[in-house]
């Protein structure tokens, strides 16, 4: 596939890296000369140096011929402009735009249609981080929390500890403990290795482990592997942009809300838009001002600020002040290398975004991608199509089909129906299969693996 990505920041850099290992032609544009050389240096892409927007730039970068054109740099309005000359010069068949400013969202279905700003996908990272953020306040304990088919069904990411049941034991002993709900194990990394579950694999105490479940179930099994934390109740949230905002008036009406801002004016702002939030005037890295608010009482403390270092050190004093658990935002990756037990999840928004974007560039019938541990791992949905004559997955039972080294299926939607993933399961077609990569790299033998041919009988 021919893809043009416009932007080479921390988004467009890491998108070109995953999709130039897929053997993709990847060309990538920026008016940074350092930042393409960088990238050219370590990647097997084409760069071009200019304004993303201007017709002569793009017809430079390929957009003649490009299958797909994803905008991704720091301005909305340079994203829409190149997706519409693209459109109107280059027929390009895919336009992805990331979009910032909620006035522009607030106006997404009118204003980007063929007829008006013509943007195929839109991707907006604020809200995605948002929702993923949200899911971990509404989910005590959990590292991640993805959703699939349209969250009828989970994957969560946990810590083991000492005090759960199931830690110590094999896990094919979770459906002893658990009769009335099904889950199951798709991958344990221990010490930062991953390691593929079988019946036999026993679990031990520090072991990171991602389960998927229907989203019923997800707190019954979370106790098997760890002592359920109680249900969260007062946030502070430190940063009054577009995330912290937004965070604030999805959970204000659940919890008891506090965002701490450095902006008077933006204060104000904020005091309007939020109808039962507490909206304080000052920084989190001051000791007094938590102390005042109480951080001792607040169960989940979030650094959501534009600074990285600002909101690693206030995350560190939160912690070490009371705060039962504190989520971090750091764009810088290998700040998140560096993160200790202070800090008790980092949330990247590059990672987010990426995984958003990858569901439309991905082959095949994918309407599901989750980049996880920091790119290393993929979640992916992918819609099972074809006959057993057609295809090498319809018509067969999971035990049968011949997964890639480091691929396990989780979970099967089927209607409104969830199954768990056992050896006895057929897959029909029209199915959504949800499978858990160990390495991305796999990709492309699942992809191979659920296209539609012919003479695979």
């Amino acid at each position: 596939m021919k893809i043009i990505i416009l932007g080479a920041g921390q988004v467009g850099g890491t998108l070109a890296e995953h999709l130039a290992n897929e053997q993709n032609d990847i060309t990538v544009v920026d008016t940074n000369s350092g930042k393409l050389r960088a990238l050219q240096d370590r990647l097997d892409i084409g760069v071009v140096l200019g304004a993303a927007s201007h017709p002569a730039t793009l017809y430079k970068a390929g957009a003649e011929d490009a299958d797909m054109l994803i905008a991704v740099t720091n301005s909305d309005e340079i994203n829409m402009m190149a997706c519409q000359v693209a459109h109107t010069l280059y027929n390009t068949p895919t336009k992805i735009s990331r979009v910032r400013s909620p006035n522009y969202l607030a106006h997404q279905a009118e204003l980007f249609t063929r007829e008006h700003i013509p943007v195929d996908v839109i991707i907006g990272p604020e809200q995605l981080v948002t929702r993923s953020i949200e899911q971990l306040i509404e989910n005590p304990g959990a590292l991640q929390v993805l959703d699939f088919a349209n969250g009828r069904i989970q994957l969560v990411a946990v810590k083991a500890y000492h005090d759960g049941p199931i830690v110590g034991h094999e896990l094919r002993e979770i459906r002893n403990h658990m009769p009335h709900a099904d889950t199951r194990v798709a991958a344990i990394f221990r010490q930062n290795r991953p390691i593929i579950p079988e019946g036999d694999t026993v679990i031990e105490a520090g072991d990171e482990v991602f389960f998927i479940a229907a989203r019923e179930h997800i707190r019954s099994v979370m106790s098997e592997l760890r002592k359920v934390d109680k249900p969260y109740k007062r946030v502070m949230i430190s940063g009054g942009g577009n995330i912290g905002a937004t965070l604030a008036q999805s959970i204000e009406n659940k919890y008891r809300v506090k965002v701490i801002e450095k902006s008077y004016d933006r204060c104000k702002i904020l005091s309007e838009r939020l109808r039962h939030t507490i909206v304080l005037n000052g920084s989190a890295s001051e000791p007094q001002l938590l102390a005042q608010e109480n951080i001792e009482n607040c169960d989940v403390f979030c650094a959501l600020t534009n600074n990285d270092e600002s909101n690693i050190m206030m995350s560190m004093l939160a912690k070490r002040m009371g705060a039962k658990k504190v989520i971090t935002l750091i764009a810088n990756p290998a700040y998140s290398e560096l993160v200790g037990d202070e800090i008790d999840i980092a949330i990247s928004p590059q990672q987010i975004t990426i995984g958003s974007l990858l569901t439309h560039v991905r082959r095949g019938d994918i309407s599901n991608v989750h980049s996880l541990r920091r790119g290393a791992a993929e979640a992916i949905e992918v819609t099972a199509h074809g006959d057993p004559y057609s295809s090498r997955v319809v018509g067969r039972r999971l035990d049968e089909i011949n997964l890639p080294d480091g691929v396990t299926i989780g979970a099967i939607v089927r209607g409104d129906q969830v199954l768990i993933a056992h050896g006895d399961v057929v897959i029909e077609t029209d199915d959504h299969v949800i499978l858990f990569l160990v390495d991305k790299n796999t990709i492309r033998a699942v992809e191979k693996l659920f296209a539609v041919g012919f003479g695979f009988f």
